[in-house]
């Protein structure tokens, strides 16, 4: 794939990238990167929310000074939009998650490395030391999940970002159409040492999911243990329901994540931006509260801030990005969030990431 500045031509807007990749990849690997589960339902709603969601503007206060900085489990943070954790980025671009890392670095972005990196921890770390949380999928052993976590630590990574609302995989229809499979030079290289799951036969009236894979699931007792036992924070990804919410804050998690896995798992779940202010209710305040799912805009940033979150995660944007022009295009795809978030606290009269309030948000009650 050839690279492409983002100067060539015109400057791409945030929907440019988003149609330049699409345009550039594969109908198998936008099917992966772009598509949702099933009929797509919950993928459209994640920014069809976002949309009818409108904006109550204050004027003439004064903005003198204002900023978007943020302190995020006792870390200075210049701006609120991290980038998300997303498998296998070295199928959009050669240099993967390690380009991914040095254009977020230039913007100042935090990011969460996955653990289906195509790329290695040791590899992305050096390339960008604001890399510095990691994204974890319960593996079927306890004592390989803490020599991956000790493995992470080890490399400087300051918390474990634990994915809980995926035991199972969508219903994947458009990869399937598509004929999605990685290719033999692409793996989830940090995890070439956590054991295989192994089943007994099945026999023709069970349920592999029920019967098998529920068996080596992550439960309550799971994030627990993990957070007793993990020397970095834990951040729980994947709560969307007020009990599950202060269930993880008693469980030891350090923070929570608000996600429907963008839409790539259960379809026909309600847009991420409706289920969070009951979750960010629930917590009143505990923990940090984040979200991702259908960030496109620095509206939209500011409308998940106005509605409870801490801080936001964007993952197809920045892939997006990254498939246009490495780590340039990544670089790009967050400046342009970042301004338009800082044009849209301008126009709402928010001089800060504190002064973003509900009442920005307009209710025709």
């Amino acid at each position: 794939m050839s690279e492409k500045h983002p100067a060539a031509d015109l400057q791409p807007t945030l929907r440019d990238y988003e149609s330049r990749a699409l345009a550039l990849l594969s109908a198998d690997r936008s099917a992966y990167f772009f598509g949702g589960a099933a009929d797509q339902q919950t993928l459209a709603a994640n920014q069809k929310a976002f949309s009818e969601l409108e904006l109550l503007p204050r004027v003439l206060r004064d903005l003198r000074g204002g900023s978007t900085r943020l302190t995020l489990l006792g870390e200075s943070l210049t701006h609120p939009i991290l980038v998300a954790p997303v498998a296998y980025q070295k199928l959009v671009h050669p240099d993967g998650e390690a380009a991914m890392a040095m254009g977020a670095a230039a913007q100042d972005a935090a990011m969460v490395l996955s653990s289906q990196s195509s790329i290695d921890a040791a590899e992305v770390r050096a390339a960008s030391p604001g890399c510095n949380w990691f994204q974890l999928y319960w593996g079927p052993s306890r004592d390989a999940n803490r020599a991956l976590v000790q493995r992470v630590a080890d490399l400087g990574f300051a918390a474990i970002v634990l994915t809980v609302d995926a035991p199972v995989q969508g219903a994947r229809d458009n990869e399937a159409r598509t004929g999605f499979q990685l290719p033999p030079d692409i793996a989830a290289v940090n995890l070439a040492d956590m054991p295989a799951a192994q089943f007994a036969p099945l026999a023709p009236s069970e349920s592999i999911l029920f019967d098998r894979v529920a068996h080596i699931t992550p439960r309550w007792s799971e994030v627990e243990w993990l957070c007793r036992n993990s020397p970095l924070p834990v951040i729980v990804k994947g709560v969307v329901h007020p009990a599950d919410a202060r269930q993880a804050i008693d469980a030891g998690a350090g923070a929570i994540i608000v996600s429907n896995h963008g839409g790539r798992t259960l379809d026909t779940m309600p847009a991420t931006i409706r289920l969070l202010p009951a979750v960010a209710k629930a917590v009143d305040g505990a923990v940090p509260v984040l979200m991702d799912g259908g960030i496109r805009r620095g509206t939209d940033v500011l409308k998940a801030l106005a509605l409870g979150a801490t801080a936001v995660l964007a993952g197809r944007l920045p892939v997006a990005g990254l498939t246009v022009a490495g780590a340039a295009g990544v670089s790009h795809v967050l400046r342009l969030l970042r301004d338009e978030l800082e044009i849209a606290m301008m126009l709402t009269g928010c001089a800060s990431l504190e002064q973003i309030t509900p009442d920005i948000i307009y209710r025709n009650e």
